[in-house]
This record gives structure tokens, sequence and C-alpha cells, in this order.
């Protein structure tokens, strides 16, 4: 088979990983190296100021000796099977980087012959591309659950980031659907990359690499169990504060080929994948625990409205607080307050008492904003906070299009 029919058929098989982004690497171009780390099996990420950069995003191989039950890939779909050896990768990413097509490698791959024969496989790319052509382009390595200690300490040296899949929220599911992986074999194996991290971060050498600088994400396939949304926000928050993971990210169920009675009939809607991704920047970003944004009466996020909505709706006796007083805390669990927009406030009232048309001026959407805060010329009534449009009033009219979009597409009616 040539490079281009492999090509198309690995791009393919990658698009279900979506564990791939460049934040939190940085590294200029330099003399005497290729490339920078600021089509077909190219994907789109974000750098921390928002540079938008492409990636190449293939599989190594779709051939896999585990029968995952929700993966296309898993050993009894019948689906097309291809395989790159390392050098082929290799000049795939330094032709694609030379016409501009791209500005690093996402490089995954199914299981073949045994981890640690697949990690070495992977971690040969990448040795490859840094050590012989001086590629100083971002990488990013799917780490193989069950390779070797030694081999994830190597992957590392070579890669910006790496990430091992916990594939679905909890040993339970794991259990049902991938019984032939084991979920305290993939921890231990974040383990170690988070002890690697540790260790180069303690004895960094500043002219030096350091190992994998861009840290380490996963990924979980969502709604191909019964798992609520509580459950899969408080699997993501264990990841977080015992793995230091950059990003946990969160894939819809798709039906694949041969369904299976284990599986759900139809996808779940995009919409709740949506949902967690804005719950899981809250626990992230604005100090929300996996606790706030879900109750054992309502254990799924609601689809209607964002989870701060939600979350203030539920606790209206919170409100209204002053911006002019309130802790940085308080002002995150507003609804239209920005991260960015809590900094500025801050920021602006040490000089003088804020207004809302001084909140006007620093973006905020105060339409949404206005029923919880106090400003100096303006404060909230019971009535504001109790009445009943107050949800309505919160939702936007892209949210609303998003809702109608996905209830549209999932039931056939709105």
């Amino acid at each position: 088979m040539d490079v281009g029919s492999k090509l198309r058929i690995l791009a393919d098989s990658a698009k279900y990983d979506v564990s791939c982004a460049s934040s939190g690497a940085k590294r200029a171009g330099k003399d005497g190296a290729l490339g920078s780390n600021s089509g077909c099996g190219i994907c789109h990420s974000y750098t921390p100021d928002g540079r938008c950069v492409s990636l190449l995003k293939i599989l190594l191989t779709n051939y896999c000796i585990y029968d995952c039950v929700f993966c296309v890939n898993r050993i009894s779909s019948d689906v097309p099977r291809a395989r790159f050896t390392p050098a082929e990768v290799v000049q795939l990413t330094l032709d694609f980087y030379r016409r501009n097509y791209i500005e690093g490698l996402f490089l995954s791959s199914g299981i073949i012959q045994s981890p640690d024969y697949t990690m070495e496989q992977l971690i040969a790319v990448a040795r490859s591309l840094r050590s012989e052509h001086r590629f100083n382009g971002y990488i990013h390595l799917k780490t193989i659950p069950g390779a070797s200690d030694l081999l994830l300490a190597e992957a590392g040296r070579w890669a910006d980031r790496l990430s091992a899949n916990i594939e679905l929220p909890t040993a339970k599911d794991l259990a049902t659907l991938a019984p032939e992986k084991d979920s305290t074999t993939i921890q231990n194996t974040m383990s170690s990359v988070r002890e690697h991290i540790d260790e180069a971060e303690g004895t960094r050498n500043p002219k030096g690499r350091g190992y994998a600088p861009a840290g380490q994400s996963t990924q979980m396939v969502i709604g191909a169990t019964a798992t609520t949304d509580a459950t899969i926000l408080t699997t993501a928050s264990r990841l977080y504060d015992g793995y230091k993971l950059k990003r946990v990210y969160y894939s819809a169920f798709s039906p694949i080929q041969h369904a299976d009675p284990r599986l759900p009939a139809q996808a779940p809607p995009l919409l709740r994948e949506h949902r967690l991704y804005q719950a899981d920047w809250l626990m992230r970003f604005y100090e929300f625990s996996a606790a706030d944004l879900t109750t054992a009466a309502e254990p799924n996020l609601d689809l209607s409205q964002d989870p701060k909505s939600t979350w203030a709706l539920r606790n209206r006796w919170y409100f209204p607080i002053d911006v002019n007083t309130a802790t940085r805390e308080q002002l995150l669990r507003v609804p239209g307050l920005g991260y960015r927009n809590v900094q500025r406030i801050l920021s602006v009232r040490r000089y003088h008492r804020l207004t809302m048309a001084d909140l006007h001026k620093l973006k905020i959407i105060t339409r949404r904003a206005r029923p919880f805060v106090i400003t100096d010329d303006s404060r909230p009534t019971a009535r504001d906070l109790d009445g009943m449009d107050l949800a309505v009033r919160l939702v936007t009219p892209q949210q609303m299009q998003l809702f109608e979009a996905n209830t549209t597409a999932i039931t056939g009616e709105i």
C-alpha cells in the first residue's frame, strides 16, 4: 500500500481521538533547527495566546490486539487496515511542515504485539524527528498503558505532551466495554508520567528540553454507558488532582459498525459534550467543585443552559453580591462575568467604585449579570432574583440555537 493510501486510512481512524492540543509549550525557532512550536490528517489546536496551529494527526496503525466495544479500530471491526513505518511518519511530518501545512505532530496508535513494542515504535518517530532532523515543532505522543517506565521516561524526552486515555469514566464501565484493559494499569501510567514531570521540574536545566514540558492529558468517551455527568465530573476532578493533568477531553460516543447490545442505539447529543467542557472549565478556572455542578436529584447537566447559570439559579440565596467589595471567588460565580472580566474588576475598583456603565465598558454581558450584582447605581430587588423569567433571561440566543439544533438532530422535534 502506498503512503497516500495509508494516510487516508490512518488520518480518518485518528479522528476519534480528541485528546490533542498544543497549549502549554512555547518554543521559538532556532538556528540549525527545523520548525517551531508556537487537508487530510490535519487538526487545529490553540496556543495559550489564542493562535490557531495545525497538527498532523494520524495513527501509526489502526491494527489493534484489543477488542474494546466502543472503538472503531477494535480487532473484530471490519475496517480497512494500514500501518506506517516510523520512517514514513517522519517523512510525512517533514514534508507537510516544509509545505507550511502543519506546525507539529499528534501521533497515536492501535496496540500491536505488545504495549512495549508499540511504545517503542512511537518513540522511534519522535526521536528521529528531534535528533536526526532537528525538528523543533510540537510533538504529542500517545502513551501506551502497560509500557515500561523506561520507555515512558524516554518518550517525555522527545515529546512536548504525553497522554494516556482513561477511556471510560469508571472501572465498571471499562470492565463492561473494554475488559482487556485495566483502569489501574492506565492510572499507573499517568502516575509514572507525573513522577517524571515532577522530577524534571525539580531539576530543570534552563538550556534543556525538560520532560514533556506541555504536561499530560487524557480522554474519556461519554455516552457509551449510562454513567451520569456527576460521576464523569468527579472522575475528571480526581484525575486533575491526582496526576496534574493539563486537560481532560470528552468524546461523545459515536455509533460504529456492528452494533453491540452493550452499547446505546444512538449517540448522545453533542450538546452534552459541550456542557461537560463548560463544567470542566468551571472546575479548572472558576473554583467550582464537581459537587457544585450537579445534585443527587439532577445528576446530569442541564442541556438548555450553561452550568454556571444552572448553579446560580439553584443558589439564588448567594446573590446579589457587590462588585465593589466581593471576593474574587464570589465574582467568579456571577453569570456573565468571565475569568478575565473578574481580573479587570479587581484591578479597576482599586481606583474608583464601579457602576453598571463601567461593567459594560469592561465588555461584561450586563444583561446576564445585572440581576446578580450590586453596583454604585444599580441594586437588584428580591423580585429580580426570584422572578420565574430569570432562567429565560440567562439563556443567550446562541445557546438557544445550539439547544434547538441538538434537540432537532436527536429527536426530530423541538
